[in-house]
């Protein structure tokens, strides 16, 4: 409980009359008993008021949350009070969900119930408990403050990300970079074009021919079905943050969206999920049944905090017994750990030259920062030069894989995902695999 101005000011009466009384004496010696008498009944009203008015909270909000997005949710208060209830609430949410956590003032009419709306942004994949909310319930005299406990029923998963309607609708540009040119029996026409020579006699189209007077020939089309897996690395250093969450988080989304695009250009997609050892595998399939058992498969992934650092080269050798050709081995995984640039060159060995070995990782903004402000004090000379160690050292771990002949980028939280797509596409267009 805690007091209101009401009754601070019949405090305030209780002890200017009490000092009146002493100074006085006689008969104003008890009048601060009025103000005190009607300040402990009142307060014994609202008591008893507050315990009959029985407030119940619930969370509307949906079952499944995507991971990073912001999440609408309402919070609902209803009461067995005959009158309006004024109530402060402090919103609560578990750890993994950011959301505005500053104390909040709902009113729920008589009869009705009242609402407040609210937002949230998952930051780690799972299904978690909605906690109890600290709340106080306002006195009918406004005399006090009456804490309650508000405990929700209510439980969300968070699922790795899914492409918006604008991005699969921007996607579908990608498919001008499926078709290839060939010659070949069976495939579709792309386009008639004069004869050159040099051009195979069964590539000659004669009707087309003998309408325009001159030799034409037929450009055939032949669709890429890339091969790809992605493999993501769940070991200790995943837990590390990256932007506003998590490292798995990040790779979780990027692997899953991924998917989706790659299966919009009827490629086939698998995944693999490793720490110390592999941990999850999916096998490469096309459609829209292979982008789900990926991302069941990312929806329960966790850091694995106790666990040693992920060995690229276990799930390297994973990576080859699912693949049946030529294809693209997409590594998300950390290239700033001190040990990084030997297992994934150990990784990248077992791949080449058969498949193409593709490692992303992400870079600390923080540090990207450091290595470049201006510094007015030692210490922060200290950390500028420690920073542009840590830029360095990056760039040489990526400059090491590419002499390799795997292909590797590093790019920040924001623009990970962009940057992986982005090497997707030039893969096809130059027809690296497949």
């Amino acid at each position: 409980m805690s007091l209101r101005r009401n009754a601070l000011l019949l405090v305030l009466a209780t002890g200017v009359l009490a000092i009146l009384g002493l100074w006085s004496g006689g008969a104003l010696a008890r009048l601060w008993r009025i103000p005190a008498g009607l300040l402990l009944l009142g307060l014994a009203y609202e008591g008893w008021r507050a315990s009959r008015a029985a407030p119940t909270l619930t969370v509307q909000t949906a079952q499944r949350w995507f991971l990073g997005r912001a999440t609408p949710l309402r919070l609902v208060l209803q009461h067995a009070q005959p009158r309006a209830l004024a109530l402060e609430i402090a919103p609560a949410a578990p750890p993994e969900i950011a959301m505005n956590r500053a104390v909040q003032r709902l009113r729920a009419p008589s009869g009705r119930p009242g609402s407040l709306e609210l937002s949230g942004t998952a930051r780690r994949l799972g299904s978690f408990d909605w906690p109890a909310m600290r709340s106080r319930v306002g006195g009918v005299l406004e005399l006090a403050w009456w804490s309650e406990r508000l405990a929700p029923a209510c439980r969300v998963q968070v699922l790795p990300d899914v492409l918006h309607a604008r991005e699969r609708a921007a996607g579908t540009g990608l498919r001008g970079e499926q078709a290839a040119l060939m010659l070949g029996a069976g495939a579709e026409i792309l386009q008639l074009r004069d004869y050159r020579r040099g051009d195979l006699p069964r590539a000659i189209d004669w009707k087309a021919s003998a309408r325009r007077g001159r030799l034409i020939s037929r450009d055939y089309s032949e669709d890429q079905h890339l091969e790809i897996v992605l493999v993501v690395d769940a070991g200790r250093a995943s837990g590390l943050a990256a932007g506003d969450t998590d490292r798995l988080a990040l790779y979780a989304n990027v692997a899953a969206r991924f998917a989706q695009r790659a299966a919009a250009l009827d490629d086939s997609v698998g995944l693999i999920v490793y720490a110390e050892r592999p941990l999850a595998a999916v096998a490469p399939g096309r459609g829209t049944a292979a982008v789900a058992r990926v991302r069941t498969c990312l929806a329960g992934v966790r850091v694995r905090v106790h666990a040693a650092d992920g060995n690229p080269a276990l799930a390297a050798l994973q990576a080859r017994g699912l693949l049946r050709r030529r294809s693209l081995v997409i590594f998300l995984t950390d290239l700033d750990e001190p040990s990084a640039l030997g297992d994934l060159a150990a990784a990248a060995r077992l791949l080449l030259p058969k498949h193409l070995p593709f490692i992303a990782g992400v870079q600390s903004e923080a540090a990207q920062r450091l290595a470049y402000e201006s510094v007015g004090d030692d210490l922060a000379a200290y950390r500028a030069l420690a920073a542009q160690e840590y830029c360095i050292s990056v760039t040489r771990n990526v400059q090491a894989l590419r002499s390799l002949g795997a292909a590797a980028v590093l790019a920040g939280p924001r623009a990970l995902e962009q940057a992986v797509l982005d090497a997707y596409v030039r893969f096809r267009q130059r027809r690296k695999v497949g």
